[in-house]
């Protein structure tokens, strides 16, 4: 996990311009050279927008001991890492749905019965108060409040995708048909 990461230097990315979260590409990229030199760079996707470091092993960072201490530590910890990491994700899971139906309430809701908006809008509220309440749930926990967020709002973005698919204009077109049903279609050739 981050909290257990040596840090070997940082830099900023900046310039990148405002987006609903999990929207920003940022590509990073790692390359260590046969001198032990880390180049690590960032780039912005959208932007095209980059920044590097260099990163030279000059200061003693660590010792062999040292290294060969947290190579032990990581094997004597995997599986609680591992644990860990799965109840991260299932965390980031229920964030990712609560943001998605909240850009969607946002972009369409009003095609939504204000009822609606306001019910998946509360649980949306509700549920990322609980998620920073409760920032060391366990994934069980994460995942239970996922399918009671869907279970709710499930049958509104049902809803919400019914009233964006039904185009008016597909529905005139086949109101014109079938006034006319037995005149064959005029075709005209345009040069």
């Amino acid at each position: 996990m981050t909290k257990d990461n040596n840090l070997l230097g940082k830099f900023d990315l900046s310039g990148i311009p405002p987006a609903p979260r999990g929207v920003p590409q940022i590509e990073v990229t790692f390359d260590l050279d046969a001198n032990g030199i880390m180049h690590v760079s960032a780039c912005d996707k959208s932007t095209g927008r980059s920044n590097k470091i260099e990163i030279r092993n000059e200061r003693g960072r660590l010792s062999q001991a040292d290294i060969e201490r947290m190579v032990a530590d990581a094997k004597r910890f995997e599986h609680e890492d591992n644990q860990q990491r799965e109840r991260v994700a299932s965390r980031n899971s229920l964030e990712a749905y609560v943001f998605q139906v909240k850009q969607a309430l946002n972009e369409y809701g009003d095609r939504l019965s204000t009822e609606d908006r306001q019910k998946a809008t509360a649980m949306c509220d509700e549920t990322l108060a609980w998620i920073d309440a409760n920032q060391l749930a366990e994934k069980c926990e994460f995942e239970d409040r996922l399918k009671e967020l869907q279970k709710v709002c499930q049958s509104i973005m049902t809803k919400l995708h019914m009233t964006a698919s039904s185009p008016s204009a597909g529905q005139s077109c086949g109101r014109q048909a079938h006034q006319h049903p037995h005149q064959s279609p005029i075709v005209e050739e345009v040069d």
